[in-house]
C-alpha cells in the first residue's frame, strides 16, 4: 500500500497527471483502511498545506479521513484551518460525515481544540461540533 501512497503524492505533485486516474487511486487507498499509512498520511498532508496545494489537500484529507476515522478529525480541523483560497467542500463534507458517523469521539476529540490558541482552528473545531446529533 505503500507504493501506492508514494504513487498518489507523485500524481498530486505532477500537474500533467490525469486526474481520474488520481482520484481513483486516492479511493483505492482509502477503501484499504490500511492504518499503518496514517502517519504518512498525515505527513502528506501537512506537506500539502506547507505548499499551499488545495486539490492535494482536499485528496488527502479524504483518504485520512477514510482510513483513520473519527481519531483524524483533529488533523482535518487543522487543515481545514489553513485558508488556500479553495472553498473547502470536499473536506467540510468528510469531517461532517465523521462527526455524525461517531458523535461520541468527534465530540471527544473536538471539543480541546476549541481552546486551541489559533482561533481559526478553535472556530473551525466549534463548526464541527454542530453537526454532533
Amino acid at each position: 500500500m505503500t507504493d501506492l501512497l508514494t504513487r498518489l503524492t507523485e500524481m498530486l505533485d505532477d500537474l500533467d497527471a490525469d486526474v481520474d486516474e488520481t482520484i481513483d487511486l486516492a479511493d483505492e487507498i482509502a477503501a484499504s483502511g490500511d492504518a499503518a499509512l496514517l502517519p504518512r498520511l498525515q505527513e502528506e498532508l501537512e506537506r500539502a498545506l506547507a505548499e499551499r496545494n488545495a486539490y492535494a489537500r482536499e485528496l488527502l484529507g479524504g483518504v485520512l479521513a477514510a482510513v483513520g476515522g473519527p481519531e483524524t478529525l483533529p488533523a482535518l480541523i487543522r487543515a481545514s484551518a489553513v485558508d488556500l483560497g479553495d472553498d473547502q467542500d470536499g473536506l467540510a463534507a468528510e469531517i461532517v460525515e465523521l462527526v455524525q458517523a461517531d458523535p461520541k469521539t468527534a465530540g471527544r476529540v473536538l471539543r480541546p481544540l476549541t481552546e486551541d490558541e489559533d482561533l481559526t482552528v478553535a472556530n473551525r473545531a466549534e463548526w464541527a461540533l454542530r453537526f454532533l446529533p
